[in-house]
């Protein structure tokens, strides 16, 4: 048996050391065991936004942000974007392996044939207001699926795990096409079993009645490019999320609901709005020096959104990959005279040369690239962060499914260094001054 490497801590004060077990990692940092911390030396760790904190061991993702590198299941992002289907991906962030072919075609049959909604949930989205977020009607209408679906909330049955999983991938584009037609006053579009996944939502999100609706190629094509590269991310806010409401063993379609309520923040999934919001506060490229200056400036409350990464530390590897595709997005689908693409391009240009931006690796981000994509396949910005749930649902539900199946998962309690009052005593109101 290998032996099992540690890691010492001393207390300078007491003079007490105990040794803490070393988690090695197959790729990437290993971690310090600090689980047994509290008990051995009665101390807590304290580390804000986890910046050095593992809350799990994981087999689905990795990525090495020193290097710019981003594996789903040990396959490189640039082979699955490049040669994959996004059901294909979904499969094997699921199973752990690239489907065969047999295997590819009964997960596309299942999930091509739960995307319909229930006749009485659509009558859940009336309740909204027309002008609501679709990112609130999204978590108010996943959350309560597990109204509909009982047979598949015995979160410790694997089989009906695996039905609310392919059922969560295969509804989630319907419940957001839905959001998007009661947001515009539109009739709710049934989906078509013979279209695939990507081109099925676009189906459902443009089509009307009145004629038939063939969806673009080209969007499709990129859709499916995007879906992949938004597929999961590691631990990242959302998926955290996730995994901790799941550890109060709550059923799938809260946790689920949670993940969509945490990914709706700007500085998460909302980023990719946040660039179009930027673009069109600078306006014109004409401006664009000056709010370049204004990005430079520390004391400037402005920022330039979608460049830069917390964990990359070089390039994006998904936006070298989404890049060509924008470009080609813009050349086929976009008005070229757009003067909002032609200012996004522009910034593109000076974020790659100017050394301000090198230095400070703030090079444009998958953010940057898909907003553009989105708003060229006409999809209006309230629908942004809506498109990067449907395909972060696969990672959310991959992650759930590898927790519930842990048998170390405990319900996560974070702890806390108090830095309130201390003890006192109540004193009665007539004596308060």
């Amino acid at each position: 048996m290998a032996e099992v490497k540690t890691f010492t801590l001393t207390n300078d004060e007491t003079g007490q050391s105990i040794k803490l077990p070393i988690r090695e990692s197959v790729q990437g940092p290993a971690a310090i065991d600090v689980s047994s911390l509290y008990k051995e030396a009665g101390v807590f760790t304290y580390d804000p936004g986890f910046m050095s904190t593992a809350s799990c061991q994981s087999k689905i993702t990795y990525i090495q942000g020193e290097e710019g590198l981003l594996e789903y299941r040990g396959y490189p992002i640039e082979q699955l974007a490049v040669n994959g289907d996004f059901l294909e991906t979904a499969y094997l962030l699921l199973y752990g392996e690239l489907p065969k072919k047999d295997e590819l075609a009964e997960f596309d049959h299942d999930i091509t044939h739960h995307t319909m909604l229930n006749e009485t949930l659509k009558n859940f989205f009336n309740g909204f207001h027309y002008n609501a977020h679709p990112m609130a009607i999204m978590v108010g209408v996943v959350g309560s699926l597990s109204a509909f679906y009982h047979d598949s909330l015995d979160i410790n049955d694997p089989q009906q795990r695996e039905i609310a999983a392919h059922r969560l991938i295969a509804k989630m584009p319907s419940i957001a096409a839905a959001s998007y037609r009661h947001n515009i006053g539109a009739p709710i579009v049934y989906p078509r079993h013979s279209l695939s996944y990507c081109a099925n939502l676009l189906h459902m999100m443009y089509a009307t009645p009145c004629e038939q609706y063939e969806p673009d190629p080209i969007a499709e094509k990129a859709l499916n490019l995007l879906f992949i590269l938004h597929a999961d991310h590691e631990q990242n806010a959302s998926t955290s999320t996730v995994r901790l409401a799941g550890s109060s063993l709550a059923n799938p379609f809260a946790c689920i609901a949670a993940g969509i309520a945490s990914l709706w923040g700007p500085a998460h999934g909302g980023a990719n709005e946040a660039v179009l919001d930027m673009l069109a506060e600078i306006g014109d490229v004409s401006q664009i020096d000056k709010y370049i200056a204004k990005a430079k400036d520390k004391d400037d409350s402005f920022r330039l959104m979608g460049f830069g990464h917390r964990v990359y530390k070089k390039y994006d590897p998904r936006a070298n990959i989404i890049r060509d595709v924008c470009h080609q997005v813009l050349e086929k689908l976009a008005d070229t005279n757009n003067p909002l693409f032609e200012l996004a391009q522009r910034l593109e240009e000076i974020a790659l040369s100017d050394e301000y931006f090198i230095e400070r690796k703030l090079y444009p981000n998958v953010d940057f690239y898909s907003g553009i994509i989105y708003r060229a396949l006409g999809i209006p910005n309230n629908m942004f962060t809506v498109m990067f749930a449907i395909a972060r649902t696969v990672g959310w539900v991959a992650h759930w499914m590898e927790m519930m199946s842990d048998p170390r998962q405990k319900i996560g309690r974070p702890r806390q260094v108090y830095k309130g009052h201390a003890r006192r005593e109540y004193i009665p109101i007539s004596q308060r001054d």
